[in-house]
């Protein structure tokens, strides 16, 4: 089970990147993240802490990170795992599309995908929109 969203944000991409990076803020214009941490860099290998605004905190694992580019990371739930991919695409000038991308991959894929799935799916737009007020600001 797979969804996205996208957004046009009026910001250079390295204003994104840098919002993206900065791990410890995320709940500044994630309204789905009530904290959420990173142990060492923002860098692919490095794992942190999320605690979404309903649901119990969960372990990440930053599969990949491309400055100024993407990134993606993994949560594992019991034989399945929800990966959070996020991509900036600059579009000219100063606009940047903003893709965000969930997936649920596995065994209870289809399981956790309706037990928690619908939830993310509704808070992405919420989610992009407060990216784009902290990136235009």
């Amino acid at each position: 089970m797979q969804f996205e969203e996208k957004i046009l944000i009026n910001a250079p991409v390295e204003k994104l990147y840098s919002l993206y990076a900065n791990v410890s803020a995320w709940s500044f214009w994630d309204p789905d993240v009530t904290s959420s941490s990173i142990n060492g860099q923002f860098s692919s290998g490095a794992t942190g802490i999320l605690q979404p605004s309903s649901g119990p905190k969960a372990k990440i694992i930053f599969i990949e990170v491309v400055p100024n580019r993407s990134f993606t990371v993994e949560s594992k739930l019991p034989l399945c795992t929800m990966r959070f991919e996020h991509e900036l695409s600059p579009i000219g000038g100063s606009q940047v599309q903003a893709l965000h991308r969930v997936s649920f991959i596995g065994l209870l894929a289809p399981l956790f995908g309706r037990l928690i799935g619908s939830r993310i799916r509704k808070g992405l737009p919420h989610t992009l929109e407060g990216l784009k007020r902290a990136a235009e600001q």
